[in-house]
């Protein structure tokens, strides 16, 4: 069954009715301008993007200090009030986080546009095994930059602000622009997004530029029409009152560790595929392929390992459904003492695609894992975060400005349309608040920088580029009729 958009692969696919602006021109002839002044800011990107991912700032203080996303906070909010923004803002949210917000105003009667970023990031995962310290810059000898948060998305910060300074350097910032910059994307806590419900008017713009997403490879300029939504939920199974020595006990005793484990593997097809009680998982996608030579480089499986589940790559990890677990509570191997486990708790992520309720599929799962627990072991699942899948309309008019300004800023590359199979649980609720607001996802996550991994990484041509692009978008929007 298909739920998947029609989309083409490319920007030339976009309706004739659009407003467009020619693909090479650069208006008043500042685009060659505007790419100078933004190679000769790179050197300062790199000094600002050092300071940034110096601060240790994932949002979860059982890892972290909170004082880290906090010093995180007031360098954004610092960095827009340098620029002239005003407002500035440090937004205390629900789930105890705080996103920095700014206003520029532009010329009387322009548009209003409003960019988004996150500075919260990941956990570093084994800091042994980064080739460079995690939150220091590095850059190797490949040329990019290494630090974790330098793609997702501190960079995207660094971007907005350098698409600014090439406009205010070239005449002004011809639109009204908000900044948004996150402090708990990653942990997706949903505490921007209740802030957003509560305080509608703070984020209302007519174009949304979503500094979160990437291009589909180094060099090919790529927006992206859809994202997945996530249900995020920890499962704990208990079968006994204490541990039981596994010489005395084992064989007869229930091992609430190889009850998980049987549980978890429910979740799954021999084949890999994600099988869910009740959740459908055979969608198809439409538009740009990803072949399976292509992933697997950027995945980097491991040669004689085969990928999971079936149909076409993109139908996979854009069009369908997605179980992992993310993480099981049980002792380490060393150490370990000969016991039978008396319980045992598994952290697991599902990602949806549009067409699917987030909070459904997330019944299902819950529901799925209770039926499916053996040996009557007691089951319980507590729910820690969730996301709305997203659908952009490809169609509008700023998808023709950004087609436009990538195609400038990528010396004539067509703009390709992609899916992303990770989620951005802001999109759905900015989408719901402002129906009239187009939304756009650009970014420099493209499949080398390795973001949520080790060693993640930003192309610096990329960041130049993608700057270069989202200043001529600003300045080709504001020229809409």
């Amino acid at each position: 069954m298909d739920h998947s958009p029609d989309l083409g692969g490319t920007a030339d696919s976009l309706p004739d009715g659009t407003t467009r602006c020619g693909a090479t021109d650069a208006l008043d002839g500042a685009g060659a301008g505007i790419a100078a002044t933004v190679a000769g800011l790179m050197p300062r990107a790199r000094a600002e993007l050092a300071e940034l991912v110096a601060f240790r700032s994932v949002a979860d203080p059982a890892q972290f200090p909170v004082s880290e996303c906090e010093a995180a906070a007031d360098w954004v909010a610092d960095a827009l009030r340098a620029e002239g923004f005003e407002d500035v803002a440090l937004l205390d949210t629900p789930d105890g986080t705080r996103s920095v917000y700014g206003f520029l105003p532009g010329p009387a009667g322009a548009p209003t546009v409003l960019l988004y970023a996150h500075y919260d990031v990941q956990p570093p995962l084994d800091e042994d095994a980064w080739l460079t310290p995690p939150f220091t810059l590095t850059e190797r000898e490949d040329g990019r930059w290494y630090a974790r948060g330098s793609a997702d998305c501190k960079g995207g910060v660094i971007m907005h602000l350098l698409a600014v300074r090439a406009l205010k350097a070239h005449g002004g910032v011809p639109v009204n622009v908000k900044v948004i910059v996150e402090g708990s994307e990653e942990q997706g806590t949903g505490g921007l997004e209740r802030y957003a419900e509560e305080h509608p008017e703070l984020l209302s713009a007519d174009t949304i530029v979503i500094g979160d997403a990437g291009n589909f490879r180094v060099g090919l300029p790529t927006v992206t029409a859809t994202l997945r939504g996530m249900s995020l939920l920890r499962v704990r199974v208990d079968t006994l009152e204490g541990n039981l020595h596994s010489g005395q006990f084992g064989g007869a005793a229930p091992d609430a560790l190889a009850a998980l484990i049987r549980t978890l593997d429910s979740l799954r097809a021999p084949d890999g595929s994600t099988v869910i009680d009740g959740l459908e998982t055979d969608a198809s996608w439409q538009g740009l392929q990803y072949t399976e030579e292509d992933f697997r480089r950027d995945a980097k499986v491991l040669d004689g390992v085969e990928l999971t589940g079936s149909g076409t790559v993109a139908d996979r990890i854009w069009a369908r459904p997605a179980v992992t677990v993310l993480g099981i509570d049980s002792p380490p191997v060393v150490g370990a003492t000969p016991s039978v486990q008396a319980s045992a708790r598994a952290a697991v992520s599902l990602r949806v695609p549009p067409g699917v309720d987030a909070a459904k599929a997330g019944e299902l799962l819950v529901s799925h894992l209770e039926a499916h627990v053996p040996w009557g072991a007691r089951v319980s699942v507590e729910r820690v975060g969730q996301g709305q899948p997203f659908r952009a309309d490809t169609g509008s008019p700023a998808y023709a400005a950004m087609a436009a300004a990538l195609r400038e800023a990528y010396d004539g590359e067509d703009m390709q349309i992609a899916g992303q199979g990770g989620s951005i649980p802001l999109c759905n609720t900015l989408a719901s608040l402002y129906p009239h607001s187009e939304i756009l996802l650009i970014g420099l996550n493209e499949p080398e920088a390795s973001i949520h991994a080790v060693n993640e990484s930003v192309s610096p041509q990329e960041l130049e580029r993608m700057s270069v692009a989202e200043a001529h978008f600003l300045r080709r929007y504001a020229r809409q009729d």
